[in-house]
This record gives C-alpha cells, structure tokens and sequence, in this order.
C-alpha cells in the first residue's frame, strides 16, 4: 500500500536575543528530516512586528531590504533598515521599529524607557515615503522606549510644544510638559499615503493594563520610574483626545510605549492587529489548511502567549481546520497549560538537561534539531499504537 507523505507545517517566531524565526525553522526542519527524511515541509517563519520583521516579510514576498541610518533610541546614529515587500498591490514598507528604538540598543546600564526616543522610526517613515511607498506598515514589538510616539511625530515635522511655546525635550518624561500640539509643518506626502500599525490588541495606553504598568519594569523601569511614565502617558491621552483622537479605549493603543498612539491619534494611522496586518501577504490559513501536522515555536511560552503570541496566533488558526499542533519552547513558564485552551496540543521544550544560558544560546540550533527529532518520534510512536505504523521513522 502506497501511503502518502507527511505534510507538515513549520511555522515558528524567533527566540528573542538568540535566533531569528528562519534559523529556528531551519533547525525545526533538521530534526523533522532525520525522523521521516521524505516528509513534505512548508517553513513560514513568522514575525510579529518586532526584531526581523522587516527582514522575513522581505523575503517571504520576494522583497527587499534598505539601509538606512537614523537616529537611535539614546540619540546616537545607528544603522537601521525599512522591507519593501514584494508581488502585487500597493508599493509597501515595513518599518520595524525595533530596528530604531529596539531594546536592544539601549546598554543594559542605561535602560530607562522614559528617556529613549522613536525619533528614529519617524525618519525610517520617511525614508519609507522618498522611496515612494503608497502604504506604510510599522511593526510594533521589542520596543526600548515609551515616549507614546512623541519622537516619531517630531521627526515628520509635528511640533510638541509646552505652555512657553517652546519644544519639549526627548523622552516619555518630557512628554508630560507638552500643552499644545502643532502639526503646521507635518510632512505632507503623511496624507497621501496608508499607514497601519501593527500592535498587539491586549497592549494599552493608559489604565490598569497601561503600557508603561505592564512593560515599563521589562526595560528597565523601576516603581518610581513607572509612575511617572504612567502619569506622562495619562497626560498624552488626554492631549490626543483634545487634539481630535482619544485612543484611550482603543485596542494597541499601548504598542511600542504608545508609539500607536501617537500615530493613531495625530496622524490618522489605523492601529491593527499584528497578525491581520502581518499575516495577509503569505497566505497562511491556505497552506495550514493543507498541513497533517503544524510545529510552531518560540522562545518562552507560559501565561502571556495566548495574549498575542505568534504559538497562540498559529494555534487558533489551524483549529479552524482540525489540524493538530505541537509547540517547541526554549522554557515553558507559569501557567503554560493555558495554551491547550489555544489550540497547542502539546508543549515541548528544547532542553534535555540543565545547562547555562550563555551554553544553551550557543548551542539553539543543535538543541532545537534534538528536540524536534525527540518530539517527532513520540508522535510517530503514538500513531502506531492498535495500528500499522502509517509513516516509517529514519534509523
């Protein structure tokens, strides 16, 4: 009897400061291949608007990459890039903002997201716009900042100004001091173009769940910094409502220490869910309609995945078609369990034993290989059982 080969889907986000999604697919794929070496795979490494975004979608769409150098999140130079995507419609820029205002370019040392900027993510929007883009897509995810889009507007040429008439400084702090908002000299082409964000929905300007609440300690922020910035973002909520657009109550208002929100409420920009945005130029639901079984990944999942995790995202959406899904973690945290409500069926982590973070990191892929093949073999194991083996595992 002929049977036919295993389709599987290999869908993973990166493991954050270690591998980006397309290494952990490329290691997810060798384990699968020393298990059943003639298993049909289709790798869609998937982003979620942070690190490498830009990148994958780039590449994913037959796109491309520009270099551009602007201003860092501590104001200092930093190179940085913007993705032109690829195939039909609009002419589309991926502006990831990481790439400007990441975390990972404020030194562990000196994190104090009330003092960072996203001055830099305005320019690579411009940039985006001299290189004749119609439709804008800015990636929110692994921000350094919370300064709730104060210099991303500056640098497109609106003014923050305070009750002396006088430019506010850089910084989330600073925003507190801003009493008026001039947009006099914005840069025109803003108007002609479409610009989305894409923000996960459960993130927050203001409120109980407000971004610098959540994710203010996460970069470096201590109670009292917390505070503050907490205070700073009420404020700039206010503002923008007086301006013409209250974001307070809307979804991924709190993206990127409120970059949505002051590109949704100054600019008109439409706050999205990542995914919506993200997701719609690889056709992803097509091909998991087709998979027999979907390996996602991340770095760490537990409690905070089903909240806009690309494991939780890839989950709910192979449910839609009855296909199974085993996740592979680097650790699998509190609460993981809640997960199985999201459609993972299975959690495996990397690790076969205790080792030292700067070893494991080192060693990701080989570990993510080893995991796969020990995780696949289990899998094929439990398809035999009361039956014939359906596919052969590798020697």
């Amino acid at each position: 009897m002929t049977v036919d080969p295993l389709r599987l889907m290999i869908a993973p986000s990166g493991f954050k400061e270690c591998l980006d999604a397309e290494a952990v697919a490329e290691a997810i794929e060798r384990g699968v291949r020393r298990v059943v070496p003639e298993a049909i795979v289709d790798s869609v490494p998937l982003v979620d608007g942070g690190e490498g975004s830009a990148r994958t979608l780039a590449t994913l769409t037959g796109g491309y990459l520009v270099p551009v150098t602007v201003t860092g999140p501590l104001g200092e130079q930093v190179r940085a890039h913007f993705g032109v995507l690829g195939g039909p419609g609009p002419r589309t820029a991926i502006v990831e903002m990481a790439a400007a205002a990441g975390l990972r370019l404020v030194p562990p040392d000196r994190r104090d997201p009330g003092v960072g900027t996203t001055y830099g993510v305005g320019e690579l929007i411009r940039a985006a716009l001299d290189a004749g883009a119609d439709r804008i897509v800015v990636g929110c995810g692994d921000s350094g900042t919370c300064d709730g889009g104060a210099g991303a507007l500056r640098a497109l040429g609106i003014r923050l100004l305070d009750g002396a008439g006088t430019d506010i400084g850089p910084g989330g702090y600073r925003v507190a001091e801003t009493a008026r908002i001039d947009v006099s000299g914005v840069d025109p082409r803003l108007s002609e173009a479409d610009i989305d964000i894409a923000c996960n929905p459960y993130n927050m300007l203001t409120g109980s769940r407000g971004v610098a609440r959540v994710f203010g300690p996460q970069k470096g922020a201590d109670r009292r910094q917390v505070r503050r910035l907490s205070s700073a973002m009420e404020h700039w909520a206010r503002l923008l409502a007086e301006h013409g657009n209250d974001v307070r109550g809307i979804p991924g208002s709190g993206a990127s220490g409120g970059l949505g929100a002051g590109l949704a409420g100054v600019l008109g920009a439409r706050l999205r869910p990542r995914f919506d945005v993200l997701l719609d130029h690889i056709e992803l639901d097509a091909r998991l309609a087709v998979a027999d079984l979907v390996i996602t990944a991340e770095g760490a999942i537990d409690f905070q995945t089903p909240l806009g995790k690309v494991p939780a995202e890839v989950a709910g959406r192979a449910k839609r078609y009855g296909k199974p899904v085993i996740a592979m973690a680097g650790t699998i945290g509190r609460d993981a369990q809640h997960n199985y409500a999201a459609g993972i069926d299975a959690l495996a982590g990397i690790l076969a034993a205790p080792i030292e973070l700067a070893e494991a990191i080192e060693r990701a892929p080989e570990l993510i290989a080893e995991a796969t093949e020990r995780t696949l073999r289990l899998v094929l194991v439990g398809r035999s059982l009361g039956t014939a083996p359906v596919f052969t595992p590798a020697a």
